[in-house]
């Protein structure tokens, strides 16, 4: 009896291991894919709806950094409009400074019982709101990286604003606000990059209500939009850049260094505006005691910053459509010019990104785009990046293009990169691959993807090794600090962008998907979209279903693997024409890519739809030939991520 009950298991587990590999059309091909219909907020097609709201935060900020014991201390006010239809008794703000704490949530997953550390995260030393003219102390809770403040008897009402004051400090950590800023000593002084520096609202929207995922690593912002203006003190000397305008540069800097300033606004090369040769001279008026630091920037989601007595300062002018323009700059210490070190073409790299993105797809919609030398290896900022101080060509160029490339998404396009992070991620490495492309006639392409791209071979085929080793646990939709932290790049990166790579050459073609996503990027702009209006904004604007590829490559990590079957003559006579028959031994689903050559010499390339797999797991097509057929090959020129390219070749 026991050996029969194991011979049953047996074939029953080899039953449905059959089942799972066979290719069943339902599971890809099903309908009703969308959860939900369009309503008044977002439309059916994937635009914003006639009733789409979002709240706005302006945020007016007066900070000084002490040098020497590295804190920041700082008051914010913020402007909180609500424009929702609801009423709202609490609000929450982000805390993300707290991740450095030893009991934040992040860090207890691994270490739980490492003790407190008082010298890290905020301290909140002041939390008011004003209500009816008058300010009053709020009631709030720090709960990990995020602080409730709640409005008691006074709830926010629909269509109203209330004020908020906090008054806080940290220490600013060799890495802080998980890695995204820091300080590094060079030759000629510390380098300070601050990011993630001051209490920052929440996202309440139509979709999730409070957007309170605690900061944990890997997600990133998810940020309203809003004016931000910010003042920084600091000892006299240090060169500060920060994201939006500086607006008060008349009174900071040096005629000489205004001077040179003037000429880069006005320059198509770069122009350096403080050489290595003068880094003993001070840039600022004030050459004792601190200087105040006035940026300002219109509808933005984030502010950055970063101080240095060591940095080179050189500038360019981008130009931009409709004849406007904005200024390119990097600043970077001495080491960052030592030999095979391309920092001094920064500026080079960060004006063609801008100029390329901005014809491309969106106008760059601010005043300066700069690049930052430091102890971050790469992170963005509207309008800014931190990049790694040490980036050889290659690497100096890859960081240029992506880091500033964030510009457009999440920083125009603002997607919740807390829960979806292949929509900046992936979208922007995608808008990487044609601008690294045009970049000096095609000097550092084709772009490569890390670990999974050593070069030379087909991202088509090294996607395969992606899909395999991540499974169904970790997909595309996947929240980042959900998945396991080694997939976070391959997918939220690779995959996504080889996504829309598919999507642009295979399956829908450069002038179909080029229109829908520029569509996307101008409807979405400044504003919050989810995946199903990106879904269905490149669906209404190509006119096609592409519900399976959502299904597929988003939503599952199917495998695809198809296969040539049979070649015949019709009635045996090649003259006639030839059935070729292919097989779908996988899941997933993609064109049928075809090149067939004859013996006469012919060559015909062509692919069949996609919806030939909606019929069933073979698909059988016919080709005019006039003689015998040598050879029949899938996928070719290795377009698509077939695993299994041994039965792509019949002879």
């Amino acid at each position: 009896m026991k050996s029969s009950i194991t011979f049953v298991i047996t074939c029953l587990l080899l039953i449905s291991t059959s089942a799972f590999a066979q290719f069943r059309p339902e599971k890809i091909f099903g309908p009703d894919f969308y959860t939900y219909k369009g309503d008044n907020y977002r439309s059916a097609s994937g635009k914003p709806g006639p009733g789409y709201w979002q709240n706005r935060a302006d945020y007016r900020i007066k900070a000084s950094f002490d040098t020497l014991n590295y804190r920041l201390q700082g008051e914010v006010e913020i402007d909180y409009y609500n424009n929702s239809p609801d009423e709202l008794d609490a609000l929450w703000l982000q805390l993300d400074q707290n991740n450095s704490l030893p009991t934040a949530r992040g860090n207890r997953l691994n270490a739980p019982t490492k003790p407190a550390d008082e010298d890290k995260g905020y301290r909140i030393s002041e939390v008011k709101i004003e209500r009816n003219g008058a300010w009053i102390n709020a009631d709030y809770l720090i709960d990990d990286t995020r602080m409730q403040v709640r409005l008691a008897d006074l709830p926010l009402k629909a269509g109203e604003q209330l004020k908020l004051a906090i008054k806080y400090a940290y220490v600013l950590q060799k890495r802080s606000g998980g890695g995204r800023s820091g300080y590094l000593d060079t030759k000629n002084g510390k380098i300070f990059e601050f990011s993630y520096w001051y209490p920052r609202l929440c996202v309440y929207d139509d979709y999730s209500g409070w957007n309170t995922l605690p900061f944990m690593g890997s997600g990133e912002m998810y940020l309203d939009y809003g004016d931000i203006d910010f003042s920084v003190t600091v000892p006299s000397g240090a060169l500060v850049v920060g994201t939006g305008d500086l607006i008060n540069k008349e009174e900071v800097f040096t005629e000489k260094v205004l001077s040179r300033l003037a000429q880069a606004q006005d320059s198509n090369v770069t122009v350096m505006i403080r050489p290595a040769s003068e880094l003993q001279e001070r840039p600022t008026k004030t050459k004792q005691g601190t200087t105040t630091w006035h940026f300002n920037m219109k509808n933005t989601r984030d502010a950055a910053w970063a101080m240095s007595t060591a940095f080179i300062w050189d500038a360019a002018r981008i130009n931009l459509p409709e004849g406007k323009t904005a200024l390119a700059q990097s600043v970077y210490p001495i080491e960052s010019t030592a030999d095979s070190i391309a920092w001094p073409r920064s500026t080079e790299m960060i004006k063609a990104s801008v100029e390329h993105y901005s014809k491309k797809w969106f106008p760059f919609p601010y005043l300066v785009a700069t690049s930052v030398a430091g102890p971050v290896g790469g992170m963005e900022f509207p309008g800014m990046a931190f990049n790694g101080y040490k980036a050889k060509p290659y690497t100096m160029y890859l960081l240029a293009s992506h880091e500033i490339g964030h510009t457009w998404f999440p920083m125009i396009v603002g997607s919740n990169e807390r829960r979806y992070p292949f929509m900046d991620e992936g979208f922007n490495t995608f808008l990487n691959i044609l601008a690294q492309e045009e970049f000096n006639n095609g000097e550092f392409a084709p772009k490569r993807d890390g670990e999974y791209a050593p070069g030379g071979g087909h991202p088509a085929d090294e996607i395969i090794q992606v899909i395999a080793e991540s499974g169904e646990a970790n997909t595309l939709m996947t929240p980042p600090d959900a998945m396991e932290r080694k997939y976070v790049h391959p997918l939220a990166y690779f995959k996504s962008a080889f996504g829309l790579v598919l999507l642009r050459d295979v399956i829908l073609g450069p002038e179909k998907f080029d229109y829908a996503f520029r569509q996307y990027i101008h409807h979405w702009a400044f504003k919050h979209p989810q995946p199903a209006d990106f879904f269905r904004s490149m669906e209404n604007g190509t006119g096609e279903d592409l519900s399976w590829f959502w299904r597929g490559w988003y939503y599952h990590n199917w495998q695809l693997d198809q296969a040539i079957k049979e070649v015949s003559y019709v009635d045996n006579e090649p003259q006639k024409g030839a059935l070729i028959t292919v097989e779908n031994k996988q899941q997933m689903a993609m064109p049928i890519l075809v090149r067939v050559k004859e013996s006469n010499g012919a060559v015909h390339n062509f692919s069949v739809p996609v919806e030939v797999w909606q019929r069933g797991a073979e698909a059988k097509f016919s080709v005019d030939t006039e003689s015998k057929i040598v050879s029949v090959e899938l996928d070719p020129e290795h377009k698509i991520p077939d695993i299994d390219r041994s039965n792509n070749v019949w002879q």
